[in-house]
């Protein structure tokens, strides 16, 4: 079953969340939080805007690898991918995104 995992970094004291696929992979992490509350009201955009292609934003990096991020209406960066060898990688972390965030559990750290 897929999880968003909510956790607080010691380092800068901000909440994140990863969301996880059900063989614990990470496909999704967020950008830092000042407070639980905002945090989850990201996993909840995360919700909502995952259903959206267009809420993606597919990108290549310099070294040639490819990446996505989530995008909220505004156009704010809600989360981001690990990078890929290969755009189907990335296509298929994209669909994984899709398929697993709008149902799945909370879980804090």
């Amino acid at each position: 079953m897929a999880k968003f995992e909510v956790f607080k970094s010691e380092k800068n004291e901000k909440f994140y969340f990863n969301l996880k696929a059900g063989n614990g992979q990470v496909i999704l992490t967020s950008q830092g939080y000042a407070s639980k509350a905002s945090c989850e009201n990201g996993i909840k955009s995360v919700q909502t805007n995952s259903v959206d292609d267009s809420s993606f934003d597919r990108k290549v990096a310099k070294n040639g690898k490819h990446h996505f991020s989530i995008l909220a209406k505004n156009k704010q960066i809600i989360g981001s991918s690990q990078m890929y060898a290969a755009e189907s990688g990335m296509n298929n972390g994209i669909a994984s995104v899709q398929k697993n965030a709008p149902d799945a559990d909370i879980v804090y750290l």
